[in-house]
């Protein structure tokens, strides 16, 4: 039997992809147009002549640094959230004693106590630990931060394994340490991906621990760098909007890649 078309379906994608795709397109076309034009001719016109002297000029102002300081930050807390999560996570699914179970639910206090209700006592704490003005002042923050949400999500994963695997490799005599490697981190690659694409969007996206902890130009990061283009005389639009594609690509392209992982591994908190 012939289904008929959905029209109302369709109509509804088609205004959808207007909502979406025209402010993508003012950013994007505004971005190959100069200060002078954009002033002149509304953000919404298209402009006689592109140039992509907008996107040479971030660079040339600091940018790039910007840029490599940020990257450094999210690779960062990455390593750290892979280092500590999942033997973390493991030891929550497996362990069957009560001081597990306590730990883990003190643990996820975390994720009620939002980063504004501790800036003061963390600002107090990494400027006594002489981490104040240092990248990895930002960096020990914002893992802390991630490992709440990324354990919750990875202990979601882990108890989608049943107990007949890990039965099978201690008839084996494997180790727990073996049947880690060897068993829950390739069944928990789901999960992985998930706490890989949020940790890093937390960290490239941080905006309150390097306002705080940081305040020179050699420890500045993206979301800092983008106040450049604001001065008293106004605001560098098309440089400004420049800044922010570069800055989008990077975690665009990681989103890209994994964001079928990402929804699997979201899909799986709680366990079965």
């Amino acid at each position: 039997m012939r289904r008929r078309p959905n029209y109302l379906a369709g109509l509804g994608s088609l205004v959808w992809l207007v909502l979406v795709g025209f402010p993508l397109y003012v950013l994007l076309i505004s971005t190959f147009r100069t200060r002078s034009s954009y002033s002149s001719e509304g953000p919404l016109s298209f402009p006689e002549h592109l140039t992509l002297q907008n996107y040479f000029d971030d660079f040339s102002n600091g940018f790039g640094q910007d840029f490599l300081n940020t990257l450094i930050v999210t690779v960062s807390v990455v390593a750290i959230v892979l280092i500590v999560v999942p033997p973390l996570a493991y030891a929550i699914v497996r362990a069957r004693g009560r001081t597990i179970s306590t730990v883990f639910r003190v643990f996820l206090l975390g994720l009620a106590i939002p980063a504004q209700a501790v800036i003061v006592p963390m600002f107090y704490v990494i400027s006594k630990a002489g981490l104040y003005d240092q990248l990895i002042g930002v960096i020990l923050p914002t893992a802390a931060f991630c490992l709440p949400v990324c354990t919750l999500v990875l202990t979601g994963a882990m108890r989608d394994i049943t107990n007949e695997l890990y039965e099978a490799m201690a008839m084996d005599g494997a180790s727990p340490w073996r049947v880690f490697w060897q068993l829950v981190v390739p069944l928990s690659k789901g999960g992985l991906s998930s706490v890989v694409v949020f940790s890093a969007l937390q960290a490239w996206n941080g905006f309150l621990f390097p306002l705080i902890l940081t305040q020179s130009e050699s420890t500045k990061v993206i979301t800092l760098g983008l106040y450049n283009f604001q001065t008293e005389h106004g605001v560098d639009v098309p440089g400004l909007l420049s800044a922010v594609v570069l800055s989008m690509l990077p975690i665009f392209i990681v989103y890209l890649f994994a964001r079928r992982a990402l929804v699997q591994g979201l899909m799986g908190v709680g366990g079965k």
